[in-house]
């Protein structure tokens, strides 16, 4: 029987076009019902008529085609299988382009020499409309690594990790932007198809990015965190620490004065005040930290080699409430245009474990589920 916990699970193989046309089969009745709403919700927090976001979409096409053929070549499949266009189903891919922000988050990521296996970590803070068209997909193509994801059905790629050891969340970044571009999902897959952090950096790099991005990643060289925009990609790597966490600012030194020009998107600074509060005793290795509560929230593992922390802790840092509703585990409230955001999703990525743990819902009031890639190669 179905948990009204999990998200509907797919696995998909093949050539490009053979991965879309089994996704579109598996998935048509969410593919077409979220580009039924798309529009809908893009007008939240944006005016823009569908004629025009579809302009938008058309002109990306032979942009994201000469980062990607393959991509494209597997959006064909999909859309010829769901029963939707080509164009419908760009139109999911750039939504964040037609408008201000997209979503709001919190994420870290813990390796060594604080934790012996690697984590990457985050809550989406979006659209809650968007829950019923999200599924977990496992995608295995052809000649390149496997990656799970957990994402919009129709999106070419969004937040998991590949069977070489990359896991990957993404965050909003308030920075300048373009209408015209690579969809930020393209660079996503094209990190699926790294194998080492340079090679996810290059993936980034070689796009005509439309929108800046921020995207916090576990990989075999450690954590990084990608600030990208429109003309470069700085990289925050903790100094070695085993620790980087992220909100919705820029925080590499080469950046901050962006934040002056842009609006603070959904309180980050607070919030990332308080992911570095809540995990400080981890990268201090304190094991009797008390300030604020931490002790109850963020958990150590006194038999291990490190302080490390249990996933059990992390989880919690996940569901804390300080300045509720506008928390880390964020519910809805009157501020405008965001307000209706809340956790749409908690995920903690363990890509040594190839699983991810997962909440349907704010993670206060719904469990983490586990979902692993099996039998990849």
């Amino acid at each position: 029987m179905d948990s009204p916990h999990r998200y509907t699970e797919i696995d998909v193989a093949g050539t490009p076009r053979e991965l879309g046309r089994q996704l579109g089969e598996a998935a048509g009745e969410q593919i077409r019902g979220f580009c039924a709403i798309a529009m809908e919700r893009v007008n939240r927090t944006v005016a823009i008529t569908r004629d025009a976001a579809l302009s938008v979409a058309r002109s990306s096409i032979p942009i994201a085609e000469r980062y990607a053929p393959d991509m494209v070549d597997e959006l064909r499949g999909t859309a010829e299988a769901a029963l939707v266009s080509l164009e419908e189903l760009m139109l999911l891919q750039v939504r964040n382009q037609l408008k201000p922000a997209d979503a709001g988050c919190t994420s870290f990521s813990i390796g060594q020499p604080l934790r012996n296996e690697r984590i990457v970590a985050q809550n989406w803070d979006a659209d809650p409309a968007l829950d019923e068209f999200t599924i977990v997909l496992t995608r295995r193509p052809v000649g390149k690594p496997a990656f799970m994801t957990i994402t919009q059905a129709g999106l070419i790629a969004y937040i998991g990790f590949n069977s070489a050891g990359i896991g990957v969340c993404a965050n909003t970044l308030p920075a300048p932007s373009r209408r015209l571009g690579v969809p930020h999902y393209f660079l996503l897959r094209g990190i699926y198809e790294a194998s080492s952090l340079t090679e996810a950096i290059d993936a980034v790099n070689r796009a005509e990015r439309a929108i800046p991005a921020n995207i916090m990643m576990t990989t075999p060289q450690g954590p990084a965190n990608l600030e990208v925009t429109l003309d470069a990609v700085h990289v925050l790597t903790g100094e070695g620490s085993g620790l980087v966490t992220h909100t919705n600012h820029c925080r590499h030194p080469d950046l901050v004065a962006i934040n002056d020009s842009f609006p603070e998107l959904i309180q980050s600074h607070s919030r990332q005040a308080r992911i570095d509060r809540l995990l400080a005793p981890i990268s201090n290795g304190d094991r009797c930290a008390s300030a604020g509560g931490v002790r109850q929230i963020v958990s150590l593992d006194q038999s291990a080699p490190t302080h490390e922390a249990t996933v059990q802790g992390l989880q919690s840092a996940l569901r804390d409430h300080e300045n509720y509703p506008r928390s880390i585990c964020r519910h809805v409230n009157d501020d405008h245009p965001t307000g209706f955001w809340q956790t749409v999703f908690s995920v903690i990525i363990e890509p040594e474990r190839n699983q991810m743990q997962i909440t349907r819902g704010t993670p206060c009031s719904h469990p983490y589920e586990t979902y692993r890639m099996k039998n990849f190669g």
